[in-house]
């Protein structure tokens, strides 16, 4: 544990001081792996795949908000699109409109969980997504979890269809031809039980452990991952069960329980607490008192907290946003 605290505290001093040259390169790294997977899935437009636009593209958004990152992301996935059909490129523009409708009134600030699903799906990970924004988001954290997670199964029916979808694109002046593309387009999307389920899955996972980790009891945090672990599961089968959807219910185990050990890593850094040394501190000012559960850190020189009684203002009552009364 003592190594553990070391490798903790090492690093939130280095991120500490170079914060205005990490933050660049994790955005840098983001828009590469995104931009590498949807190449590598619907990689139809050459001259996007070149490595010099990809690494150019990368760099700028390293400076960018990521916000215009997602944005830019869904552009070079349009234009991918469009360069294998017309039918695909308008649907799934119309798609994106929608979720980016979606994502911006309600999850503005969950930019790097719409990249990062999609990558997630493409390590065989993709629960890594729902247990970890349990913790550090809320529920409505699903909308851009669900966004991510179209995002991919979109791509990969067009990967999976590229040459059906190609070959039954129309002309300018087939209007036929041109409906009938965009009915298979949509149909192939839509109708996919297999990313519905994911969806449902994933909200459920959320929301349980998002309610889990509030709740007013010790090791709420431990309990949330759990519980949540169990839930998407349980969730995961039934809707599989429901919708028949083609989901691998051995292989989404192991992946489960890949994703729960890389969220209790994750859960070691950002809730580290003793509920050991738990104490409660009463205070008061002129008009109210206050009964606060103080837990302490878990540092390498974490100091005893002791309780008492004393005339206090509200903001001088100084914890994180995580601590649990």
């Amino acid at each position: 544990m003592h190594a553990l605290l070391t490798v903790k505290e090492q690093l939130t001093r280095f991120y500490t001081r170079f914060e205005a040259f990490i933050v660049p390169t994790l955005k840098f790294l983001a828009m590469l792996f995104a931009l590498i997977f949807i190449n590598s899935s619907v990689g139809f437009m050459s001259k996007l795949k070149n490595p010099a636009i990809v690494v150019i593209l990368s760099l700028l958004c390293s400076f960018l908000p990521t916000n215009v990152i997602v944005l830019l992301s869904g552009l070079v996935i349009v234009a991918h699109m469009y360069a294998l059909s017309l039918e695909c490129a308008v649907v799934v523009l119309f798609i994106f409109i929608i979720m980016y409708a979606l994502y911006f009134r309600f999850t503005p600030k969950d930019a790097i969980a719409v990249l990062l699903t999609p990558v997630m799906f493409a390590m065989h990970i993709p629960y890594v997504m729902p247990l970890a924004m349990g913790f550090v988001g809320n529920p409505i954290s699903s909308i851009s979890v669900g966004c991510g997670t179209a995002v991919y199964y979109i791509l990969h029916y067009v990967s999976e269809n590229h040459e059906a979808l190609s070959s039954g694109s129309g002309s300018d002046l087939d209007v036929e031809g041109m409906m009938g593309g965009f009915k298979t387009v949509i149909d192939g999307i839509l109708k996919n039980e297999t990313m519905i389920a994911m969806i449902v899955t994933f909200a459920a996972t959320i929301i349980a452990i998002y309610l889990l980790r509030k709740l007013k009891i010790n090791y709420s945090w431990q309990i949330a991952l759990g519980t949540g672990m169990i839930v998407c599961f349980i969730v995961l089968i039934v809707t599989s069960a429901v919708l028949d959807a083609d989901v691998g219910i051995g292989g989404a185990f192991v992946s489960l329980i890949i994703s729960t050990l890389i969220v209790l890593g994750l859960q070691f850094f950002i809730f580290n607490v003793d509920y050991s040394r738990a104490e409660y501190v009463q205070f008061e000012d002129d008009e109210y008192y206050y009964y606060v559960k103080a837990i302490p850190k878990i540092t390498l020189d974490t100091p005893v907290v002791r309780g008492r009684r004393r005339p206090a203002r509200r903001e001088e009552a100084d914890y994180d946003d995580e601590d649990e009364f």
